[in-house]
Formats: C-alpha cells, structure tokens, sequence
C-alpha cells in the first residue's frame, strides 16, 4: 500500500516537474507551439492533481483511487512502451518498470483488501 500512495505521489511530483520546464520552454521562447505546451501543462497539472487525490484516498482505505491510478499506469506504460521502441532510452525503460511494478502492486490482496469497505 505505502509503495502504491508513494509511487503515485512520485509520479505526480515528476509531472509538475515536467510542466515547469514545460513553462521555461515557452517563456525562454525556445518553444513556439503556445497552444501545445499549454494544454500539455494544464493536462499534467490536472494528472497531477488526480494522482495526489487517489494517492490520498489509497492511504485512506477508499476504493476510488485504485481505478485512476491503474488508468495512468496503463496510459503512461503505452507511452513509455513507444517511447522505447523509437528511442531506445533507458528513461523509457525505467517509467515502464515502474507502471508495471505499481500497476501490479494494485492488484496484490493486500491493497485491495486494505481498499475494500468492511
């Protein structure tokens, strides 16, 4: 369970990190695509905020956080899946391990005990 809230606090953490440097490009002016870089900024923000909250309600016992942290587990592991295949880059590598490590880790009898209404 504290390796599942803590990943997804990790994760959340990693992408508002992301959206900084997003907004750095973008006032620097060594990003032109305005429109792009700020949905990508407020997508990751918003992710960000959701990861936060399941994480929390993890930690809580609630179930309602198992559903949007597998969801990001499976989106960002496609992500990192085709990252490598065009890339090769062991950043890839590392983001998918950890999808698949959290995303197994939900579906373990402890977390979903510890999430299920008594």
């Amino acid at each position: 369970m504290v390796v599942v809230a803590a990943a997804a606090v990790l994760e959340a953490v990693a992408l508002v990190a992301l959206t900084g440097w997003g907004v750095v490009q973008l006032v620097t002016g060594r990003q032109n695509a305005v429109g792009v870089v700020l949905f990508l900024v407020v997508f990751g923000l918003a992710v960000a905020a959701v990861l936060v909250g399941s994480a929390r309600a993890l930690w809580e016992g609630r179930r309602t956080g198992r559903a949007p942290v597998a969801t990001w587990q499976l989106l960002q592991g496609a992500t990192a899946l085709a990252v490598l295949q065009a890339t090769g880059s062991p950043v890839a590598w590392a983001v998918l391990v950890l999808s698949a490590v959290v995303f197994v880790l939900l579906l373990t009898r402890p977390v979903v005990a510890h999430t299920v209404p008594r």
